[in-house]
């Protein structure tokens, strides 16, 4: 009996974010997927060396932008320079997939693509890459899409949510539909009935797939990315993709796609969710990094980076400032982060605010401090 062929698996790494929450440490040419928030190395060499098991490192591609390109080179020497793609301008995740679809649809049409966001915290890799191979199986036997739902632990109002439907095999279920951020009150309701996962931003199909459902779906986005993957290497790549790419419209694979094919009901859309339960976090804000740390169990009460430290009567604080004596003395809930050039002052509370200041800093233009 013939063995069955193991597909060909393409991770492919969106990496053009520029991590505002993170500022004053997470810039435009040094942004969040670039910081060791996790361990030494950083969330992006964190996501490589993650999924290196799964595919040989010429197999990776990842879609950034022109001011992280560089940075990123630098940090990923074993990932083929020409495979690490700078948006000319930033289109959202449709179009940065799409690309890669288009150009390795060329090479591989039953190629399994694998779309992973940079900077996102997994505890349980082992658990990680076997629900992985189990979607890539899946993602290759059809004309299928698969999402890595992760297993809500708290009413979450700033992530979507998955509703899964019927069991289609295993612990595989197929999804219902994608639900937006909700309110408080809905994230609840959505927790209690046990049948919605956090959308992890993970998802897995064939370049074929992939490819049709950006024809289906994004016409005009499609006809501009076959365009610019016909061109794919040769001299005429950069331009075609500086001039075309921008044609490209604004959506999210959740909006462009997955909403859209969603409605044709479970079951006929063959969409399928992965629960995961991986220690998983985004690390969206200070707070979130703040107890990731605590949960780690390295630090208790506080979280302190510093050359030295006294505490006192100071409660649930975050203080950053790794070359500095840090003394804190009878405050509570504090986010203090220093960079050298500009101090973070806050709570754990507004952390999710501090995406304004570099807002506030793009209106004033200064380019020192974004």
């Amino acid at each position: 009996m013939a063995k069955t062929r193991k597909p060909e698996f393409y991770p492919i790494i969106l990496a053009g974010g520029r991590g505002t929450r993170f500022w004053p440490l997470s810039r435009k040419t040094f942004a969040k997927q670039l910081l060791p928030l996790n361990s030494e190395q950083s969330m992006i060499q964190e996501t490589v060396a993650r999924l290196l098991p799964t595919a040989p490192a010429e197999n990776f591609w990842v879609i950034t932008n022109g001011d992280l390109k560089k940075n990123i080179a630098r940090q990923l020497k074993s990932v083929p320079g020409k495979q690490i793609v700078a948006e000319p301008l930033g289109r959202n995740t449709a179009p940065a997939i799409g690309l890669a679809a288009f150009i390795l649809h060329r090479r591989n049409p039953n190629a399994v693509l694998g779309l992973f966001p940079s900077d996102q915290v997994i505890v349980k890799e082992k658990q990680f890459r076997k629900d992985l191979q189990t979607g890539i199986a899946l993602a290759a036997a059809g004309e299928n899409i698969v999402v890595m739902g992760v297993k809500p632990t708290r009413a979450e109002t700033g992530y979507g949510y998955v509703e899964a439907g019927s069991i289609h095999h295993g612990a595989v279920l197929q999804v219902r539909c994608f639900r937006e951020k909700p309110a408080k009150q809905l994230a609840e309701q959505y927790v209690k009935a046990g049948n919605y996962y956090w959308n992890s931003g993970m998802f897995l199909w064939s370049a074929a797939t992939l490819v049709n459902a950006l024809r289906q779906y994004l016409p005009q986005t499609a006809v501009v990315l076959e365009k610019i993957a016909a061109t794919w290497g040769t001299r005429k790549f950069d331009e075609t993709l500086r001039k075309l790419y921008p044609k490209c419209e604004d959506k999210s694979v959740d909006y462009g796609i997955l909403e859209p094919r969603s409605a044709l009901g479970e079951g006929a859309s063959n969409i399928f969710c992965i629960p995961a339960e991986w220690g998983w976090n985004d690390l969206g804000s200070w707070a979130a990094h703040f107890e990731h740390r605590l949960s780690q169990g390295k630090q208790k009460d506080n979280v302190i980076a510093s050359s030295g430290s006294f505490v006192l009567d100071a409660h649930g604080n975050y203080l950053h400032a790794p070359e500095k004596f840090i003394a804190v003395v009878g405050v509570r809930g504090l986010v203090v982060v220093d960079s050298g050039d500009a101090l973070l002052i806050t709570t754990i509370e507004r952390s999710q605010d501090v995406g304004k200041i570099v807002k506030y800093l793009d209106q004033q233009k200064d380019s020192k401090l974004i």
